[in-house]
C-alpha cells in the first residue's frame, strides 16, 4: 500500500518559517509530479505548489516568493519551505503525488492525511 504522511506543522508567529515533509512509502515504482494543497476552515482547497519529475515549480500567486517546493527523489519525500509566513497562510497542508505502485503498474494520485499550519499574528 502506498501512503503519504506529511510532517512539520505547527504554530508558528507571523513572519516565522516551517518546513513541511511528505514522504511516500510502500511498494512505489516511479513518482511524477508532486503538490502541495492548502485548505483553510470555510474555503475551498487551493493548489499552492507543484513540482514536476524533471523540477519543474509553480506556485499559487500568494506565496511565491515565499515558499519553496523541492523534491529528493531516492528518498521518495517531498518539501515544502515556507518563509515570511502571514496569518493567511493558516490551514491543513496536503502533499498529494502521482504514483506508480509497484504491484500494479498504473500511476494514480494519492493524498496525504494533512497537516495544520496556524500562523499567529
Amino acid at each position: 500500500q502506498v501512503q503519504l504522511v506529511e510532517s512539520g506543522g505547527g504554530l508558528v508567529e507571523a513572519g516565522g518559517s516551517l518546513r513541511l515533509t511528505c514522504a511516500a512509502s510502500g511498494s512505489i515504482r516511479s513518482i511524477n509530479d508532486m503538490y502541495w494543497y492548502r485548505q483553510a476552515p470555510g474555503k475551498q482547497r487551493e493548489l499552492v505548489a507543484t513540482i514536476t519529475s524533471g523540477g519543474t515549480t509553480n506556485y499559487a500567486d500568494s506565496v511565491k516568493g515565499r515558499f519553496t517546493i523541492s523534491r529528493d527523489n531516492a528518498k521518495n519525500t517531498q518539501y515544502l519551505q515556507m518563509d515570511s509566513l502571514k496569518p493567511e497562510d493558516t490551514g491543513v497542508y496536503y502533499c498529494s503525488a502521482v504514483i506508480r505502485p509497484s504491484l500494479s503498474g498504473f500511476f494514480g494520485t494519492y493524498w496525504g492525511q494533512g497537516t495544520q499550519v496556524t500562523v499567529s499574528s
